[in-house]
């Protein structure tokens, strides 16, 4: 079970990516790009996905992954419930997500670094 302060620190320790608070939700940014945001009362982590992916995503596992609010169905995105996911899973996917907006030589440096994944 995830927990939010499982994957917090992911936000200011990945290369170019910062915390912010918008309307009381804590989002994750690089430059000015959300890939990760929490539902107000944290139990929800909506992340960026491949959207070519996402219905396979959420058919293998409803209770834990669903569709995105309908205004955010054009974007790469999904929503989880923190609690359906382990923490280093959660994590996976804050990283999974933070890699599909940097540009790939900071992605593979960061796979270099961390060999062993983000868990």
């Amino acid at each position: 079970m995830a927990v939010l302060d499982d994957v917090r620190s992911l936000g200011s320790e990945l290369e170019r990516s910062y915390e912010v608070v918008v309307r009381g939700r804590l989002k994750f940014r690089v430059k000015q790009i959300v890939y990760v945001a929490f539902s107000l009362d944290e139990l929800t982590m909506e992340f960026a996905f491949p959207k070519e992916e996402r219905a396979a995503l959420i058919a293998g596992d409803p209770v834990k992954f669903q569709l995105p609010a309908p205004a955010d169905l054009r974007f790469n995105w999904v929503s989880s419930r923190l609690a359906e996911l382990d923490p280093v899973e959660a994590r996976e996917f804050v990283v999974d997500a933070w890699r599909m907006v940097v540009p790939q030589k900071v992605a593979r440096a960061y796979d270099l670094a961390h060999p062993e994944g983000p868990g």
